[in-house]
């Protein structure tokens, strides 16, 4: 496309007009909202502005809160002259497409100088007061920066959510003037660097003892080197581990009535620990983070090095460019729907500044060209990348956000305009750079086709099921001329060799309405080793070898958390043709760790039928998978738990073998991948037959849309030379650590 700028100014908008930084007097930003200008050189160089003098009582105190937050936002990230960070990074070639069994069927921050571009003039503070020492014919009261004693390094901030707000440490005011609480669940927890920091030693500090120790069920968290070099595995990792420990803390609470936030808990502690990859920020790619990747909390941006503030929607840092100047530059930006941002093209974005508005519209004042607003101008004139991440509706939680990365964008015109609310706002056009590969588009036309099913292209069925899943599952193909996968009947539900009235019954539970987390009492809790196996939002909360549900056998209502995978797929799924592999699965919506996919469905057979049927590419047998799977959520080193149901080395495979190929479901077309998307888990809910469990699936990661959905059929070894082992086949996956073959 044509990106040549031809925008012109209307008579409500102002071109900016912005001299660079290194032109101006070195400065500290002022705290919270105070406007800063220019001073003579006979001022000291590092100065502290304040809005009342130099009083004991006034913003310049070191006790004062916005003193703290000051002072907190030098402590210990890259401050004024910070470290350059390096200027790019790589894309691992992990997290390729799967292959099949079957061929046929299967922030340092910017200094501040005088708002000039601000309506009032510099006359006033965010709160409406009047800023003494800020207008022309009032001297600037300053205090030295040597007067004060050093700080220690910030803390987490709280509110992931709050998407386009400046990032602030400690106890605070708000630039409306409220006073920022910290909750007490987060004290103790400290930064080791601050977010984002290049600062790699680590700082030891004392955790408060919890409800959940008093309980016996929290334990010390330790830090615990990533198991790989490989950027895209160590990435991986990271974000394992913190859901894996977000949602064992989401159990717990739920088990003691708790409505604490998880997410920033365990974001606190792993950050406190650097349990988190790439470190230090950079501009451009982030190694091991691909374009398309999905993330559900703020929290997780941070711990891989994507986006540094848990607040701020706008990340930035102090980089050296060739002219051998230092220039305070946007790195990231988040676009999450808090500002009046345009953002329906795929690869135009109009980003709104921050600031000017807090989260209840009350006491609205124009933006200021300081900060995020600042390095986002200066950006502009260097012209360097910045990434880009978008912000979507949670289809599957009310109220939910999900988070794409896409990709990297260049601003190439900024100005000024009045918003709807009446306050005079920044807004950037970034434009995306071509050649990479696709993400927000991606989401818009798979959100589309959920809406309406007919806009999707190469449709060779609408509904493969008839009817019989909750939702209809497409069959397309956009590769060739094949019409479809081999004929077989479409069914829902497992085909045992005999009735279920006639298996071993499974004991039910007593709970009236529903089972609750915190009843000891319950049968159900009892066999899946004290705890609901289920957050109140169906993730399974960690992996076992045999989960129990509620069944027909139980008292409890069919809307009880503890009854997930009986009430079938919940997800848009289509099957298609792929390049090499046969058919496959995959989503038209995005999936959640933990969630649950689909149940592989078939018939129960024994190995003399297997063995007379000749080879069968759509068996289902209980393998040993690889070690990523039977380690999904097993971090009892980092959770301090001693876990003895979970360990890989406890596996020990199970009599039942399910064929899908005269009859089955959409699991049958799920391929073989050595990294793969997808695990089984064994679960119970309708007969006691413990070698006979139901077959569910369900996610081993976040799962953007229309990714292929894969699971591990298992690793059945080599022999001395390093071949397969009879009757094993060549994988084809691609991914990084493939081993060759599977079985």
């Amino acid at each position: 496309m044509d990106r040549t700028s031809n925008f012109m100014p209307t008579p409500d908008q102002d071109v900016l007009d912005i001299q660079p930084l290194r032109t101006l007097a070195p400065m500290f930003p002022a705290p919270l909202g105070v406007n800063t200008f220019n001073v003579p050189n006979t001022t000291p160089p590092l100065i502290f502005v304040t809005s009342a003098g130099q009083f004991p009582g006034g913003v310049g105190a070191p006790g004062h809160p916005a003193f703290r937050s000051f002072a907190a936002a030098f402590g210990a990230q890259d401050a004024y002259g910070g470290q350059p960070a390096s200027s790019g990074g790589q894309h691992d070639g992990g997290g390729h497409p799967a292959s099949s069994r079957r061929q046929d069927g299967g922030g340092g921050q910017a200094t501040t100088f005088a708002d000039k571009y601000a309506a009032n003039g510099g006359q006033t503070a965010a709160n409406g007061a009047t800023n003494l020492g800020a207008s022309a014919d009032s001297p600037i009261d300053v205090i030295p920066i040597s007067a004060y004693r050093p700080t220690p390094p910030p803390v987490i901030p709280l509110d992931d959510d709050d998407d386009d707000n400046e990032h602030f440490t400690g106890n605070q005011t708000s630039a409306s003037g409220r006073k920022i609480k910290r909750p007490s669940h987060l004290s103790g927890y400290k930064m080791s660097g601050g977010l984002g920091s290049d600062d790699n030693n680590g700082v030891k500090t004392k955790r408060n003892k919890t409800s959940h120790r008093k309980a016996g069920a929290d334990n010390e968290f330790t830090s615990v080197p990533l198991s790989s070099s490989n950027p895209r595995e160590a990435v991986e990792e990271v974000l394992m581990n913190f859901e894996a420990l977000r949602r064992r803390h989401l159990q717990l609470d739920a088990a003691q009535e708790s409505t604490k936030r998880p997410d920033l808990k365990i974001g606190a502690v792993m950050m406190a620990n650097n349990l988190r990859a790439n470190i230090r920020k950079r501009i451009g790619v982030v190694p091991g983070v691909e374009i398309g990747d999905i993330f559900y909390f703020r929290m997780e941006l941070c711990i891989i090095g994507l986006h540094a503030p848990t607040m701020a929607g706008i990340d930035y840092m102090t980089h050296t460019f060739g002219d051998k100047d230092d220039d305070s530059v946007a790195v990231c930006i988040v676009a999450a729907g808090v500002y009046e941002n345009e953002d329906d093209a795929t690869d135009t974005l109009v980003y709104s500044g921050s600031g000017g508005s807090s989260k209840n519209n009350e006491e609205m004042h124009d933006q200021k060209l300081e900060r995020g607003n600042l390095a986002l101008q200066m950006s502009l004139s260097r012209k360097n990348v910045i990434r880009v991440v978008r912000g979507f509706k949670d289809p599957g939680c009310l109220g939910g956000k999900v988070y794409m990365y896409d990709g990297l964008y260049k601003i190439h015109e900024s100005w000024k305009e009045r918003t709807k609310t009446g306050i005079n706002c920044f807004k950037y056009k970034l434009l995306r750079e071509p050649g990479q590969p696709e993400g927000m588009s991606i989401w818009k036309m798979s959100r589309k086709w959920v809406e309406n099913p007919g806009t999707r292209g190469r449709v060779l069925h609408p509904d493969l099921s008839s009817g019989t899943e909750n939702l209809p599952v497409c069959l397309v193909n956009d590769v060739d001329s094949e019409k479809g996968p081999g004929l077989f009947t479409y069914i829902t539900q497992v085909k045992y060799p005999k009735p279920l009235s006639s298996m071993k019954p499974l004991q039910g539970c007593s709970c009236l309405n529903a089972c609750l987390p915190s009843d000891t009492d319950c049968g159900c809790t009892q066999f899946n080793g004290g705890n609901l196996p289920y957050s109140s939002t169906g993730l399974l909360v960690c992996r076992k070898n045999r989960l129990h549900e509620c069944g027909e056998s139980c008292q409890c209502s069919v809307n009880c958390r503890n009854r997930v995978t009986q009430k079938g797929v919940r997800v848009h799924f289509e099957i298609f043709r792929t390049g090499n592999r046969g058919w496959g699965l995959r989503s038209w919506d995005p999936i959640r760790a933990g969630s649950f996919i689909c149940e592989y469905v078939g018939e129960v057979i024994d190995e003399s039928k297997l063995n007379l049927d000749g080879e069968d590419d759509y068996v289902f047998q209980t393998v040993r998978p690889g070690e990523k799977t039977l380690k999904w959520d097993y971090v009892p080193e980092l959770r301090g738990l001693q876990i003895t149901n979970n360990s890989a080395d406890t596996f020990e495979p199970l009599p039942i073998k399910i064929s899908a190929k005269k009859m089955g479901n959409i699991a049958r077309f799920m391929n073989h991948s050595c990294s793969p998307k997808a695990f089984w888990q064994p679960v119970q809910f309708d007969h006691g037959d413990d070698g006979h469990p139901h077959i569910m699936f369900f996610a081993l990661k976040h799962i953007p849309p229309m990714t292929e959905l894969t699971y591990d059929y298992g690793d059945i070894g080599a022999d001395s030379s390093g071949i397969g082992s009879p009757g094993a086949k060549r994988c084809l996956c691609g991914s990084s650590n493939c081993r060759g073959y599977f079985c």
